[in-house]
């Protein structure tokens, strides 16, 4: 059995196994929330006794999550000396997030999609490739610190979910990734320590392993951050999560019942954790019922407790993916109406990267306007 026969096999395998793992999920968490049909009764009521009010506030606190994404992106895109208008940068963090929710392969597309959204908006190809990687970089350290801070708060009873061990051990590996991500010896040895292991397995060639090692490491050093920049990065990623777990609370208060204030960090964290496994499109069925089953484990009100996550995955999941289709439509057609905001690896005048790509032999294939772009 050839190897490309063994790797087909086995993504056919986890094609159903994922399926079987949301089946999985959500018969667990209607199992703990359904111990007699009163609390089904009970949950469609309170569907019937919602508080708009609240409702358009968790719609608010969702909407800023978003803007604080968007100027993260932005942030970094303006320490590489580029500069995108807070609009089309909203547009295009709709955008990639549509993309991640509703495809099978979007959490690998959509970055994609982002790299090219910057490059027609002036990036050079170093910068765009750099800022994606460090918006994933801030993102997973700020997640993984605002779960390590559900933990101190949960206390004891966090421990008995048996989630302390899992989060303290991403939380150790996102500290690790980012230290290593803005220390350029850290990088140049992970980077090669990566390749060589990809040669030994692939086989590749070892004159081709060296240039791409050497223009790999290139593009993840060409921005370094200063320490205000670094500050104010970390600060809009957690503001990006503190604001969707805002969303969540305040979906409690809709549907009438108190926050689980004790517990809500903690299975937010894990719940979020859980939407980056690549198991459904934007974690569909994993992130409700991960984080129901976590906070009626805390003493959350059954009823309450699934309607309630419900509500907050429709204000940030299913009302986020037409409006993210509408800015994929909007900038497929601006783009081609305006293909380029400037030349292709231009950067605003006085720039240090402009030019990089010259500097440093990193020609884009997809410097033509037509195929530049089909977030």
């Amino acid at each position: 059995m050839t190897a490309l026969t063994r790797r087909g096999r086995v993504r056919q395998v986890w094609n159903y196994a994922k399926y079987v793992i949301v089946l999985a999920l959500v018969v667990l968490a209607v199992y703990q929330v359904t111990g007699d049909k009163s609390e089904l009764t009970e949950a469609g009521d309170a569907l019937h006794q919602l508080h708009w009010e609240w409702i358009l506030l968790g719609v608010a606190a969702e909407a800023v999550s978003y803007l604080a994404f968007a100027q993260l992106q932005r942030t970094l895109l303006r320490a590489g000396r580029a500069y995108v208008g807070l609009g089309p940068m909203a547009a295009i963090t709709l955008a990639a997030n549509s993309i991640t929710n509703s495809l099978p392969a979007g959490s690998a597309i959509a970055p994609v999609y982002s790299f090219r959204q910057f490059r027609r908006r002036g990036a050079d190809q170093a910068v765009a490739a750099w800022s994606v990687v460090a918006t994933f970089v801030a993102t997973a350290v700020t997640l993984s610190v605002l779960a390590v801070v559900g933990v101190a708060v949960a206390g004891a009873e966090g421990a008995t979910l048996d989630l302390v061990p899992v989060i303290t051990v991403v939380f150790l590996l996102t500290v690790a990734i980012s230290a290593v991500f803005v220390q350029e010896r850290a990088l140049t040895w992970a980077v090669t320590a990566m390749f060589h292991l990809s040669q030994r397995l692939t086989g590749w060639p070892r004159g081709e392993l060296a240039a791409h090692i050497s223009r790999i490491i290139k593009r993840l050093t060409v921005v370094r951050l200063s320490p205000r920049e670094m500050v104010t990065a970390l600060g809009l990623g957690l503001a990006n999560w503190t604001f969707d777990c805002t969303c969540l609370g305040v979906s409690f208060l809709a549907v009438g019942a108190a926050v689980p204030w004790k517990g809500l960090l903690l299975a937010y964290g894990a719940g979020q954790l859980a939407a980056n496994l690549p198991i459904t499109p934007g974690g569909l069925g994993v992130v409700e019922g991960s984080i129901t089953i976590a906070i009626v484990a805390f003493g959350g009100a059954a009823p309450a407790t699934v309607v309630a996550v419900l509500l907050y995955r429709v204000i940030s999941f299913w009302l986020i993916l037409p409006t993210g289709w509408s800015a994929i439509a909007l900038l497929a057609w601006t783009g081609r109406r305006h293909p380029w905001t400037m030349p292709a690896g231009a950067a605003k005048p006085g720039s240090p990267v402009a030019g990089t790509e010259a500097a440093t032999g990193c020609a884009d294939s997809d410097d033509s306007p037509g195929a530049a772009v089909d977030r």
